[in-house]
């Protein structure tokens, strides 16, 4: 059977990497006695799928990974026995089984909300909120990309689902397709060099705010649960 688990990655814990969080939770599944299914062959190692890695320096409360198991007890025991292990930062925020034929976490990624804002040491012009919001109004919005064949042009656009300003925050709703995913510190700086605002090193705050696949009806739904952005 599979399991899916839902987490949050918050506080000092956002400069850990991926590989490192992945082999944090399988030592960490092993504490909490979780009857986790293991790979054959001569180097078997605990059955994980994690979705859309979280980059260094984000925090998130939508980070999922999948597990299979030889037999579960109870869910909610599962979940209170991962959260007694977990280091400061992580906690697990819900689990469920999964149905027959339901795509793995890293395979089901469709698109990603995020919450950004930018540091004080940023000189921003006044009227900031109102170019951005021009900037994300355009038809298209062509920029360099760098990929693993090179640089090549793309309509940054077609990436980005939902952009709004709240307050001195932006909210964004992004493609995270394995093939065509956009990062959000990518539109804010393709904003800024339009502008010609220029940038400090780490200039975001970046935080994740969920995870989404999409339905057969072209619906954008949480991997696990409801939340903003379903529709």
């Amino acid at each position: 059977m599979k399991v899916r688990v839902k987490f949050s990655k918050e506080g000092p814990i956002k400069f850990i990497g991926h590989l490192d969080v992945m082999r944090y939770f399988q030592k960490a599944i092993r504490r909490a006695g979780i009857d986790i299914a293991y790979s054959a062959g001569f180097s078997p190692h605990p059955i994980l799928s994690f979705a859309a890695p979280l980059s260094v320096g984000y925090t998130s409360e939508g980070e999922y990974f999948d597990m299979e198991l030889n037999s579960l007890d109870d869910i909610q025991r599962l979940k209170e026995n991962l959260n007694a292990v977990m280091a400061e930062g992580i906690r697990i925020r819900d689990a469920a089984e999964l149905p027959d034929g339901e795509k793995n976490a890293m395979a089901s990624v469709a698109a990603a909300g995020y919450r950004m804002a930018f540091y004080d040491r940023v000189s921003l012009p006044a009227d900031w909120k109102e170019k951005l919001s021009a900037f994300y109004q355009r038809e298209r919005i062509l920029v360099r990309k760098k990929t693993k064949k090179g640089e090549r042009e793309v309509d940054l656009k077609e990436g980005i689902y939902d952009l709004k300003i709240r307050d001195n925050e932006v909210v964004m709703l992004l493609d995270a397709g394995s093939g065509s995913n956009v990062k959000p510190g990518f539109v804010l700086e393709a904003f800024c060099e339009c502008e010609g605002i220029e940038l400090p090193v780490f200039p975001f705050q970046i935080h994740r705010l969920e995870t989404y696949k999409r339905k057969e009806d072209g619906r954008l739904v949480p991997l696990l649960g409801s939340g903003p952005w379903e529709k």
